[in-house]
């Protein structure tokens, strides 16, 4: 009976105990939280500075000679050997002989033709002299003159319709264009260099059978280039023949040549847009097949600030900050570049945004943190 007395009262005292911490810690006064800072996007700016930009665009295509053939066979025999290898990189002076191919068969056959027109104005030559003795020592000179080693020179002149008739009548004419003709194939066994160059491809080797229609290497003038670029039809207005244009490799700055433009295509290329202008450049170190880069420079723009297309909103708006806010500027985009662009519409002095603000809006507070 005592120890049940005894826990009850145990019992009585701890909640006793209980209520008085409850009512300690509830009659403490709860710490305040902290307001949390207000956060401010940071943003860069820069000083606007107006002034007279000149367009410009920098096009790149592959340089081309601009004297260049493609060599072909027009008759057929066999490849000889020559004083100097029909190989590339060999140079060759104008007339220089590059190819030459066997003529002995055909040489044979004009020689057999010149004889025979030999012998029809030989055979002529009695009734000349009785028929048309003014014309007769024309005729005779002509035909002791004739050297079966040489080119055939001109018939004579004839002074009368007779004299034209009777020469006509013994097939003397078409003896004569016959031969003529076999003439100009004869030439075609020997293949001169039409102008100084450097052959830069060879087709063939002596020994080979060369055959009508064949093509035998390339020939270029490496002293004068073309450089063919398409530019976009915005600019076109900007281009004229004639105007200068600064050409370079794109990864070596200091290789620069100076060019210009000779030809400008009429055509706008449906599928780009752009319209081909072939730039003239001549220097060392040009070779052909070279990849190169042309900035040629178009109408200048007074007043105008160029700045990354990057940062136009809805291409025709920027950001400049005014009192630590955002403002939304209306400006006006005169010419696009691949990655910059020349507006007008800035006022001097203004702190212009030159980096994209994410989920910026007019009005935005900001803070500057770079000038």
């Amino acid at each position: 009976m005592r120890g049940k007395i005894i826990s009850v009262i145990t019992g009585i005292l701890l909640i006793a105990i209980g209520f008085f911490i409850a009512s300690s810690l509830a009659g403490r006064e709860r710490p305040q939280r902290r307001q949390s800072e207000k956060v401010l996007q940071s943003v860069m700016t820069e000083k606007v500075v107006n002034g007279t930009i000149t367009t410009k665009v920098v096009e790149s295509g592959i340089l081309t000679a601009k004297n260049r053939i493609e060599l072909f066979a027009e008759v057929q025999g066999v490849m000889e050997r020559t004083s100097r290898e029909f190989k590339p990189g060999n140079s060759y002076r104008r007339g220089e002989l590059m190819i030459k191919i066997r003529d002995t068969d055909y040489s044979a056959n004009l020689q057999a033709q010149k004889s025979s027109l030999q012998n029809l104005i030989t055979s002529a030559l009695p009734d000349l002299r009785l028929d048309f003795p003014e014309a007769y020592l024309k005729w005779d000179k002509y035909i002791r003159e004739f050297d079966m080693n040489k080119p055939v020179p001109p018939l004579p002149e004839t002074s009368s319709e007779k004299e034209k008739f009777y020469i006509t009548g013994k097939n003397i004419y078409t003896t004569y264009y016959a031969t003529k003709n076999m003439e100009l194939v004869y030439n075609k066994y020997n293949l001169h260099a039409p102008f100084n160059g450097i052959l830069t491809e060879a087709l063939v080797n002596p020994g080979s059978l060369v055959r009508p229609g064949q093509k035998l290497g390339d020939f270029i003038d490496p002293s004068v280039y073309e450089l063919e670029v398409a530019v976009g039809k915005s600019f076109y207005p900007y281009i004229a023949v004639g105007q200068k244009v600064e050409v370079m490799e794109g990864n070596n700055s200091n290789r620069k040549w100076q060019g210009k433009i000779i030809r400008i295509n009429g055509k706008v290329d449906q599928t780009t847009q752009t319209v081909e202008a072939f730039i003239e450049v001549k220097g060392e170190d040009l070779k052909e097949g070279m990849f190169l880069e042309a900035e040629i420079y178009g109408k200048e723009e007074s007043d105008a600030f160029e700045v990354n297309r990057n940062l136009l909103i809805n291409q025709t708006e920027l950001f400049v900050v005014k009192s630590n806010t955002l403002e939304s500027r209306i400006i006006e985009p005169v010419y696009f570049t691949e990655s910059t662009v020349i507006v007008k519409g800035l006022t001097d002095g203004d702190s212009l945004v030159n980096l994209p603000v994410a989920g910026g809006y007019h009005g935005m507070e900001v803070q500057v943190v770079n000038q």
